[in-house]
């Protein structure tokens, strides 16, 4: 539009406009796309969690620079109208116009003034260092923020060795205080699940009203715990459920969000160090709750095999084994299948005949010796009777003696060892990076005094330490991929860092800076954030040094190129920051569903953009300028160092080469 309204045909102008930005769209799409080349080659979970984000984000790139390399000049050149000097414009036209030409000088203007006061920029980026090393260190980190997807899960845990029948009263309390709370609109509990919980708990599963007709998910979850736990004999452990759960790990999380597990060779001192773990923890102000997997008071029968007496009755330890899985195991022997539904045959004693340990005794069992025994009935047939494995029965008590004691419920494994693990909630607001350094910090204290255990965190907070080791090496990784891109595209060792440097830096420290302000924390969302934000904001630096470097291969000075390329590309350095800003204003002010779990994604992509902006407009071409000298006086002494962008004063600009097309400069006729 501005080549048209300077007096070119359409056509000409898109063909000189696509040649003039064509390196820079260029710049823009490869670099952008670089950001997300680390994550595509990351291992293990976090790699299945960015895979196909950035595979997805990489593609939708390179099909956008194709457009608009192509197709987009192409519409320019046949849809827009003529445009001559004079046309009349519309309304809108006009006053927008005026404006964006009043808000360019007054650009120009303090762009001048500051680059007069050049040293501003060192404190302004020495300001922006210290803002990342503090904000870094003191933000709250967590893997998943909670959200409020509407939905609660948890257990209810009674004494150790509760009979099925005090589960079910137990559940039915549970059953009426959920009825009795005003927050929950559906709900359904379980007692006696022995594949997902021991026999001493149950699962909750509740449904909030939706979002207006209540308080947040974090106040109604402990105050529905505190109700619940009101009840006498039994302890609920409640948490919120959120849309993107991750689990990794050999034990169950049902007591807790994040897990911790000990596990040894000993089993006493995996035991003992459980003990010591918990203990610590629980001065820790910040767990709603601390729960382990290892229960020991459970009330337990063993039956120990005579195998002497056992073999003198012809009694097998396998028959005395079959015999009591089948008394009690509650497994069906045999399925009926029907057209319309099949039925369990279950072989089992009477409820009444196995409620003490005495009910043994009335057992059974099944010797493999016996033979053949033929007599002559009353009524003067023969009658024979086989005795052995069809009649002769052997007491279960003559072979076998029972005895009650107190031990585990359950023997727990972990990669072969003994282990427990340690489940634990957090209050709000507590930042799941600080209980695990505690964690970590007690165990170690421990460690020292029981060295033959070991830890390792499980579920989300082993994602969180594996994702927040490697945070800096990835975003290493993608500064690096993309400074190559640019030296490449550039030819040049130092404008890359011209580009990335003065963009970069304030724009992380603007999206760590907004977090902050609003509360909120470093998650699997802000680092998604922080990447995207890496890939825009460099876009400012693209459009100001591509512009400055063909006006110096035109013979314009060095401040000169970077004042004009300033005031050239002000106009669309400001619309695609406005275009990339509205669209993460949604996600910022928290609309829709769970919207609270991902507003911090766009609450660092508004923050970074806007401080970014305001830094980068000014302190670029002051960057441009230092390192400008910096490859004239000392690179360009070396062949191999030498940029192909050299400006010397007093040089007139290079003549193009027989057969070259060279877009015709802005305003030319």
């Amino acid at each position: 539009m501005r080549r048209s309204e300077d007096g070119e045909s359409i056509l000409k102008a898109a063909f000189n406009s696509a040649g003039e930005i064509s390196v820079t769209i260029m710049s823009m799409t490869l670099s952008l796309a670089a950001v997300f080349i680390p994550l595509v080659f990351l291992p293990g979970l976090l790699g299945r969690i960015f895979r196909e984000f950035s595979v997805t984000i990489i593609v939708a790139i390179l099909a956008s620079g194709l457009v608009s390399l192509t197709l987009t000049p192409l519409m320019c050149a046949r849809i827009l109208g003529e445009r001559r000097a004079g046309h009349k414009r519309a309304w809108m036209e006009r006053h927008t116009g005026e404006f964006i030409k009043r808000v360019i000088a007054a650009y120009g203007r303090v762009l001048d003034k500051f680059l007069d006061r050049a040293w501003l920029t060192v404190p302004i980026l020495l300001v922006c260092i210290l803002g990342l090393w503090f904000f870094f260190t003191h933000l709250p980190f967590t893997l998943l923020p909670p959200g409020d997807s509407g939905f609660v899960r948890g257990v209810f845990i009674a004494q150790e060795g509760s009979s099925p029948a005090q589960m079910h009263a137990y559940q039915q309390q549970v059953n009426q205080k959920l009825k009795d709370d005003p927050n929950i609109a559906q709900f359904f509990t379980l007692a006696g699940f022995a594949a997902r919980t021991a026999s001493s708990q149950g699962l909750i599963f509740g449904f909030l009203k939706p979002r207006s007709e209540r308080p947040p998910i974090e106040q109604c979850i402990p105050q529905l715990q505190k109700s619940i736990s009101s009840i006498p004999g039994i302890t609920a452990i409640l948490q919120p459920n959120p849309v993107l759960q991750i689990n990794v790990g050999a034990t169950s999380q049902t007591q807790g969000q994040y897990a911790y597990t000990l596990n040894g060779i000993v089993p006493d001192d995996v035991y003992a160090a459980a003990d010591q773990l918990i203990a610590k923890l629980k001065s820790f102000k910040g767990f709603a709750s601390v729960r382990s997997d290892y229960y020991n008071n459970t009330p337990n029968l063993t039956v120990d095999i005579d195998r002497e007496r056992a073999a003198t009755y012809g009694v097998s330890t396998s028959a005395v084994q079959s015999l009591l899985r089948t008394a009690y195991s509650q497994n069906y022997v045999y399925l009926i299948k029907q057209p319309e539904d099949q039925y369990q045959v279950i072989l089992e004693v009477k409820d009444s005949e196995r409620s003490t340990p005495a009910d043994l005794n009335n057992l059974y069992v099944r010797s493999n010796t016996g033979g053949t025994f033929s007599g002559t009935g009353a009524g003067g047939g023969n009658i024979t009777t086989t005795t052995g494995t069809a009649s002769n029965l052997v007491p279960l008590r003559a072979v076998t003696s029972s005895k009650q004691i107190v031990g585990p419920q359950a023997v727990n494994h972990f990669n072969q060892f003994t282990s427990v693990t340690i489940n634990f909630n957090l209050l709000p607001d507590v930042a799941i990076g600080d209980a695990t350094k505690f964690i970590e910090d007690s165990f170690a204290q421990v460690h020292q005094q029981i060295p033959s255990v070991q830890a390792t965190f499980q579920g989300e907070a082993l994602v969180f330490r594996q994702l927040f080791k490697s945070l800096p090496l990835l975003l290493i990784t993608a500064v690096f991929v993309m400074y190559v891109i640019l030296g490449i595209l550039y030819e040049s060792y130092v404008h890359p860092i011209t580009v990335l440097f003065p963009a970069i830096v304030p724009a992380v420290v603007g999206g760590l800076f907004t977090l902050w302000i609003f509360g909120s924390s470093l998650s699997l969302y802000s680092v998604i954030g922080l990447f995207l934000l890496l890939g825009i904001v460099k876009k400012n630096g693209i459009l100001v040094v591509d512009f400055a470097l063909k006006r110096i291969d035109e013979g314009l000075g060095l401040r000169e190129a970077i004042h004009e390329a300033s005031l050239e590309r002000f106009r669309p350095i400001m619309m695609t920051t406005f275009a990339a800003l509205m669209g993460a204003v949604p996600l910022a002010l928290g609309f829709g569903h769970d919207a609270s779990a991902r507003r911090p994604l766009g609450l660092v992509i508004v923050g970074g953009l806007i401080f970014s902006q305001l830094i980068t407009l000014f302190v670029t071409p002051v960057i441009y300028l230092w390192l400008e000298w910096f490859q004239e006086h000392v690179l360009d002494r070396v062949p191999f160092l030498r940029s192909a962008h050299t400006h010397r004063e007093g040089e007139s600009a290079p003549e193009p080469g027989d057969g070259q097309i060279q877009p015709a400069p802005a305003g030319a006729r």
